[in-house]
């Protein structure tokens, strides 16, 4: 019989399988305010798209980490529910709560035909239009065997990738560079990991409202621009 896994490298099949951007939940079709952020002319080249990032990674990556975490800990529907809330609380915009709310959808099909079984089916009956998409990252990656700290660290790193790859397609950019700004930017994803899962902690003792709230107001103002575009290359 197999050894367990230790604390935070749990299941490394698994952490692997769903921080790959192939995993079929969705998120290659959207760039994660990327899109819009580009258009404005904020973001034109590599050391621009570092800085997107990394404000992004402070912000909403450290927000979804966390509750994801959080989610990981506890698979219960009344904590699901409260941090469905949570999550519907710090995210302002309209456009972005429908997003999530749709990647999260996504994102239980996928887990659903990798990971079958009770939990899930109990996650899809609760919310038949989608959870959030950080709650059901937290879930799924329970079931498939992740602990919180491990699970936040594929939120986090799932903040920054998923836009940085968009930037590649939206401005040519040289996928080498794109990779060598992720590199570098890999210290910090796994401290924000870190964080959110310190916070998931202080929240599965104490309540929800001890999960981080942190904003990032422009990205909501690219989400409303972004989702009235007619024509677009990402979905969101």
């Amino acid at each position: 019989m197999a050894a367990d896994p230790a604390p935070g490298a749990a299941a490394p099949g698994a952490l692997l399988l769903l921080a790959d951007g192939r995993f079929p939940a969705g998120g290659h079709a959207h760039s994660g305010g990327a899109e819009a952020a580009c258009r404005s002319g904020r973001v034109h080249d590599a050391d621009t798209m570092a800085a997107f990032l990394a404000a992004r990674l402070r912000t909403v990556g450290l927000v979804g980490a966390a509750l994801a975490a959080a989610a990981a800990g506890r698979q219960v529907v009344d904590w699901l529910a409260e941090l469905d809330e949570a999550a519907d609380a710090r995210t302002p915009s309209g456009a972005q709560r429908a997003v999530s709310r749709r990647l999260g959808r996504q994102l239980l099909r996928a887990g659903r035909a990798a990971w079958p079984g009770p939990v899930l089916d109990a996650l899809a009956e609760r919310w038949p239009g989608g959870a959030h998409q950080a709650v059901v990252l937290g879930v799924v990656g329970a079931v498939a065997g992740l602990d919180p700290a491990a699970v936040a660290g594929v939120a986090a790193y799932e903040s920054v990738n998923g836009p940085a790859t968009a930037c590649v397609r939206l401005l040519g950019l040289d996928p080498y560079q794109v990779a060598a700004r992720l590199a570098r930017l890999a210290p910090e994803v796994d401290a924000v990991a870190g964080r959110a899962a310190e916070a998931a902690g202080a929240a599965l003792r104490e309540g929800a409202e001890l999960l981080p709230a942190a904003s990032a107001p422009l990205l909501d103002i690219y989400a409303e621009q972004h989702s009235s575009w007619k024509v677009r290359l990402f979905a969101s």
